[in-house]
């Protein structure tokens, strides 16, 4: 018999799950405004993300959701509090995860498939062997044959189909996306979350997912957060209890169980969205 593989052992599996682990304890970011003064966005948010586990943050525009996943990527540091990957504080960009970004984060002037590839290149892997790893990508996300067209050229579905494959060759063990689908048609929209979902399945990154729609963070999630109005704090959390593999999204809304769930996590939203629209009425009066 051949010697074990090392990569392959309890102690190898333990450790490479605990590097999936984002512990977010009592954040705190502020900012100075072109006026001078502080504008606290978010304040003592504390949260857990286990590994492996997706999990969707939902609040009122404003609410700092963002504000939250640019801590945990190193892309801001905080004003006190503090963000801890795989057990190591975040203090710069944060290796082994990948971004999807609400608007098109595409270089316009390269290729589908200069794009897709360019995350493994910066890796150092090889142009060809790039090459052929983002070949495969583009053929999970259903467009080979796409691979010589331009962002310009794709609709806004086959670019976001882009952003994922880009997102998702590195195989990150963190996952984070920022209201990914939200500029997309009603159709659109449901089979991109079901690829997604898909390609979650056979991946597994920790996923941190900030919508607007409380339909998507149910449909795809294992937990919702709940974040309040401006300063945004955690104000409660909801474990979904669906059982996966889920399928199509659009089978799922239908469900009892989703029903009942979506229209609990609406009961604790609808104070927070009903607060923020009247601090921002009363702000423009």
């Amino acid at each position: 018999m051949g010697e074990p593989n090392p990569s392959r052992t309890p102690a190898a599996t333990a450790r490479a799950e605990d590097a999936a682990r984002i512990d977010i304890v009592g954040l705190t970011k502020r900012f100075v405004t072109p006026k001078g003064e502080t504008f606290t966005a978010i304040r003592d948010v504390t949260l857990t993300v286990e590994p492996g586990q997706f999990c969707a943050i939902v609040g009122p525009t404003g609410c700092g959701k963002s504000t939250t996943l640019a801590q945990v990527s190193g892309l801001e540091p905080p004003s006190s509090g503090s963000v801890q990957v795989g057990g190591h504080i975040v203090d710069g960009v944060t290796n082994g995860v990948s971004y999807m970004f609400q608007a098109d984060s595409l270089f316009p002037w390269k290729t589908v498939l200069g794009n897709v590839m360019i995350g493994p290149v910066l890796l150092g892997t090889p142009k060809r062997e790039a090459t052929a790893l983002a070949m495969d990508w583009l053929r999970r996300v259903g467009l080979a044959g796409f691979e010589d067209r331009y962002p310009h050229q794709l609709s806004g579905g086959m670019r976001k189909r882009v952003a994922m494959a880009a997102a998702l060759i590195n195989r990150p063990r963190i996952l984070l996306m920022d209201e990914p689908f939200g500029a997309l048609d009603v159709q659109t929209k449901a089979i991109m979350q079901t690829e997604l979902l898909q390609l979650w399945e056979e991946l597994r990154p920790s996923v941190l997912f900030i919508t607007h729609d409380l339909d998507e963070a149910v449909a795809l999630s294992d937990r919702v957060v709940i974040m309040t109005s401006s300063p945004g704090t955690v104000k409660d959390i909801f474990d979904i209890d669906l059982p996966r593999p889920r399928g199509d999204v659009q089978e799922i809304r239908h469900e009892k169980r989703f029903l009942e769930i979506q229209g609990q996590i609406w009961d604790s939203l609808k104070d927070e969205v009903t607060r923020a629209y009247q601090q921002t009425a009363g702000a423009a009066a």
